[in-house]
């Protein structure tokens, strides 16, 4: 069983608007958390199909993981897509990770990093360290230890241990040069995302 990333739920229901969905939403996710998959997906799923963001994203973390339904990497994907397509951080991570490992897809570095990249620049410290990792390794990308730097410090900046212990390792096999250069990327980013550092 996979196990997707739903931290940020909660929060999404903390800035729902006061629409007839965001009660539904609210009882879909309640349920969830309480391991109440159907009624989940009760609640949920017309939100989906009326193309609300937090209903489809949602829906693929339930068909991904196999809670409540048979596990089905294509309706995920198809969930995730549409939510992705709408700018919802999560599901591009999600997204991200499913091609990456060819989940329901051929595996493709490039599609993962295209997803990893929008996910992280939304703040998902999980997609910054694998987006870091990508570039660190050259995976899906032209190896650039600046730009892999950049992307550890900022997750390591949003709060993420394991972030700030691989910007030491990382360190030890790069330049003084390359080293100012991903912080100078990092600091460049903070500042013009101050609203996400701001929260966490």
């Amino acid at each position: 069983m996979r196990i997707f990333q739903v931290v940020t739920l909660i929060a999404f229901a903390l800035i729902l608007s006061a629409t007839s969905w965001s009660e539904d939403f609210a009882k879909g996710q309640d349920a969830y958390f309480s391991g109440d998959y159907q009624t989940a997906m009760t609640e949920w799923q017309p939100l989906a199909e009326a193309g609300q963001v937090d209903g489809q994203f949602g829906m693929g973390l339930l068909y991904a993981n196999g809670f409540g339904v048979d596990m089905n990497d294509e309706l995920a994907l198809k969930w995730y897509g549409l939510a992705a397509d709408q700018g919802h951080a999560e599901a591009q991570s999600n997204l991200a990770v499913m091609h990456a490992n060819g989940w329901g897809v051929p595996q493709s570095n490039e599609m993962a990093l295209k997803w990893y990249t929008l996910a992280a620049d939304q703040g998902i410290t999980q997609a910054q360290v694998s987006l870091a990792k990508m570039y660190r390794d050259g995976f899906g990308a032209d190896k650039d230890v600046a730009q892999a730097r950049k992307w550890f410090a900022i997750a390591a900046n949003l709060g993420d241990s394991n972030a700030g212990y691989k910007l030491e390792d990382l360190a030890g096999h790069m330049s003084a040069e390359e080293i100012a250069a991903g912080d100078d990327l990092a600091n460049a980013w903070m500042e013009s995302h101050q609203n996400l550092a701001a929260k966490q």
